[in-house]
């Protein structure tokens, strides 16, 4: 997905229990690109927004109270209508080193560490989505 005016805009889900990442994240990427971005702070309604919302990535919180991040992507993928959405981790657990090299893969799956600068999103999002 590239950032012109005349592409279809890039969606994206942020789901985080944190409210102020959220909003934070959509202001910044709003004014990155060519993005449409929807927030969710519960993680039980993840599925439902996501197959409404029809998102081309979605960023999902590692630790959330009501289902941590691994059980909603779990959840998206057993979904014939999710099920291949990218999905990037984004977590303020990690170690030093990991916080410091940006998008990394383990286990299959895209890690960002938290807090994350809008600059560095945007790399990740284009990269994953470009993979």
């Amino acid at each position: 997905m590239n950032d012109t005016p005349d592409t279809e805009p890039t969606r994206i889900l942020i789901i985080d229990d944190e409210a102020s990442f959220t909003r934070m994240v959509k202001l910044n990427m709003q004014n990155a690109g060519n993005y449409v971005v929807e927030t969710l702070n519960e993680s039980l309604q993840a599925r439902m927004v996501a197959k409404q919302f029809k998102p081309h990535i979605i960023l999902l919180d590692v630790v959330m109270p009501e289902a941590d991040g691994g059980d909603v992507a779990t959840t998206l993928r057993e979904s014939e209508q999710t099920k291949n959405i990218p999905i990037i981790f984004v977590s303020a657990m990690v170690s030093r080193k990991e916080s410091h090299r940006g998008l990394y893969r383990s286990g299959g799956e895209y890690f960002l560490a938290k807090p994350v600068s809008s600059d560095l999103l945007v790399d990740a999002i284009h990269q994953v989505l470009n993979a």
